[in-house]
């Protein structure tokens, strides 16, 4: 079947379609309104001034009102000699005297027995505004187009105007939709929310960018999957309101309604846009209004909402602009910072790809890196210090490939250092208290063999090693002296963790030691090659005589020890190696293996970086260590 709207397009053609069929719809939104209601809102034509402003001559300074003609050859040497019904003295603002057209002002006179000495000769107008200094009647004070300012609503009154024609703010209509959605009371009502449902949040998201962008939305109740009810909900919304937005609905599934309902009650505009996430957008025309279809995962919403529909609202309210520097604005962007790409990223073909990144600056360089991409992912959004947007044409995206950042953040890199390292939540609990010492701390879980591969490239400023020698049963030393290959690396030992096999709360499969694991029967799931429980692991496999085909689910990796854990938590794993403070955190089982240290390491030219000696000190911090006592599973040095 031939479709009469187009699909795939690209982000830019996505807007001229919106533009092109929307540009004069803010003409219907026209109205006369008190001034003191216009803040912030456009105005709608010209706006000429009922009065001269100042409407009167007044004195630009405290002093005497005088004729000026009296003050010619005036001088220290040659005072003028002004008797007292020739002069009246005036404050600043104040209407001058028909007979006067000067202000003498203080310093420049002195007063004997009444009579006004004049050390100054003025000539006409000094010291006076002159009637309609600032506006003149019947000039243009304001123009069509312009965003009403405090300072305008100032001049309106004074210029002698009650009312003014601006654009008003489109009203805004979200119709959230999904069989799957939970309302926000019912959701944290309930502790145990049912498998594949999931809280009707992007309302709350929609409903905050607006309050950030200076508008407001309306929220229907989450709809059922039914066509009815939707095209009832869209057609009376597309009466009551400017804008209609529906959440989800715009894909091929058996619940996905929304493009039927398009279709049957107007004209659809376009479906699919060429970026990740967001793709699934979809617009339409219903009695003339714009209805857009946002995709249900938060992050596409939030993308959709940044590229169409915060320019919309702005078209609508009659302000004009490019559309990139629209969604700059809406993003909330800070700076504009080029970066370089700290770790290699592959984009779709043909497809815009909206990345969510951190920043740090080591040495000379400014980094930046992808933090977790998912179109469902909302902690990365929080997380980030702003957004990159690569065209289509990227591709892949190699090390040291410029990006420029839109930074929604304020960030003090001066104050930053990037650890990259082992992981582990007692280190990311540091990230407090070293703010509160006046450091500011990013980390990147890679493993400890990583870490310090990175430390060598200098791409951070610390790293964490917890790698077991098998050779000789060391820890450590042998892996930072490869690394560091002859530079100055302090190290700095911060505690003993447990390391041991953490299987489901019960321990149902009786799992009971490292051999139960390589028999075959149990699910495990391993850490990325490189990190030091993976070693410790393989050192295990080896001491047993054992090998990778034997554990089943070893290629199975992640990248941090709640991950892991998280994994035997949900099911999808009967076991992993980890510390025993992954294990307590979920309420599993955990079978001790070995203590290991954790040390940190760090470069002898960052000890005097500002992040690094708020570290050091958040090392000692109380606080701090009685959280990591409490977690369990750590020891401290003696």
């Amino acid at each position: 079947m031939v479709k009469d709207y187009p699909e795939h397009l690209e982000l830019s053609q996505a807007w001229q379609i919106l533009r092109g069929v929307f540009a004069e719809a803010y003409l219907n939104f026209r109205q006369e309104i008190e001034i003191t209601d216009a803040l912030g809102l456009v105005l709608a034509r010209d706006i000429v001034a009922l009065r001269n402003v100042p409407h009167y001559a007044a004195s630009a300074v405290d002093g005497y009102a005088l004729d000026a003609d009296a003050t010619i050859g005036a001088s220290p040497a040659t005072p003028a000699m002004i008797k007292k019904e020739n002069y009246a003295w005036v404050n600043t603002g104040a209407d001058l005297p028909v007979w006067a057209n000067s202000v003498l002002m203080v310093e420049d006179s002195a007063i004997e027995d009444g009579v006004l000495c004049v050390y100054k000769s003025l000539t006409p107008s000094t010291n006076v505004r002159p009637l309609g200094e600032d506006v003149m009647a019947g000039q243009i004070i304001a123009r069509e187009g312009e965003i009403v300012s405090p300072a305008l609503i100032s001049l309106f009154l004074n210029a002698g105007m009650e009312k003014v024609s601006v654009i008003k703010k489109p009203g805004v209509l979200f119709i959230p939709t999904g069989n799957e959605i939970v309302p926000k009371e019912e959701w944290l009502a309930n502790p145990k929310p049912k498998s594949g449902t999931v809280a009707e949040s992007n309302s709350l998201f929609i409903k905050a960018s607006f309050a950030q962008w200076g508008f407001t939305v309306d929220v229907t109740p989450v709809l059922l999957d039914v066509p009815d009810i939707l095209k009832e909900y869209v057609q009376k919304g597309a009466k009551e309101y400017d804008l209609v937005l529906v959440g989800a609905g715009s894909a091929k599934g058996d619940r996905d309604h929304t493009l039927t309902v398009f279709q049957a009650l107007g004209e659809v505009l376009f479906r699919w846009i060429r970026m990740k996430p967001g793709r699934p957008a979809m617009a339409a025309a219903v009695d003339g209004k714009p209805v857009i279809c946002l995709p249900g995962f938060p992050m596409s919403t939030a993308v959709v909402l940044w590229s169409l529909v915060y320019p919309l609202l702005k078209l609508l309210s009659g302000v004009r602009g490019d559309q990139k520097e629209l969604i700059r604005e809406a993003i909330g962007t800070r700076e504009i910072w080029d970066t370089k790409l700290l770790v290699q990223h592959s984009s779709p073909a043909g497809v815009e790809d909206w990345l969510r990144v951190k920043t740090a600056r080591v040495g000379d360089t400014l980094y930046s890196w992808v933090l977790t991409s998912g179109a469902s992912v909302l902690w990365a959004l929080a997380e980030s210090d702003g957004i990159a947007l690569l065209p289509a044409s990227a591709l892949e995206c190699e090390k040291g490939t410029d990006v420029q950042v839109c930074m929604t953040k304020e960030v003090d890199l001066s104050r930053r250092i990037l650890f990259q390292g082992s992981d582990d939540p007692a280190i990311q609990l540091l990230a407090t208290p070293i703010k509160r010492w006046g450091g500011d701390f990013v980390s990147r879980a890679v493993g400890s063999m990583g870490g310090l591969a990175a430390l060598g490239r200098g791409e951070c400023h610390l790293a964490a090693s917890h790698l077991l020698d098998e050779h000789d049963g060391t820890y450590n030393d042998s892996f930072i002296e490869r690394f560091a290959a002859g530079r100055d690396w302090r190290r700095f030992l911060v505690f003993y963790r447990m390391q041991g096999i953490i299987v489901q709360a019960g321990n149902p499969k009786n799992i009971r030691s490292f051999e139960d694991l390589c028999n075959g029967d149990f699910v495990f799931t391993n850490r990325q090659p490189g990190a030091g429980t993976r070693v410790l692991f393989d050192y295990y496999l080896k001491l047993n005589g054992k090998s990778p085909e034997d554990v089943k689910g070893y290629a199975q990796q992640c990248s941090t020890h709640m991950e892991a854990a998280n994994r035997v938590h949900t099911g999808l794993a009967d076991a992993t190696l980890g510390i025993k403070s992954a294990a307590d955190a979920l309420g599993l089982d955990f079978i001790p293996l070995a203590e290991e240290p954790y040390e940190l390491v760090i470069p002898a030219e960052y000890l005097e970086h500002p992040g690094i000696a708020a570290l050091l000190d958040a090392l000692q911090d109380s606080a701090w260590r009685k959280s990591v006592e409490e977690m369990g599973g750590y020891r401290w040095p003696n």
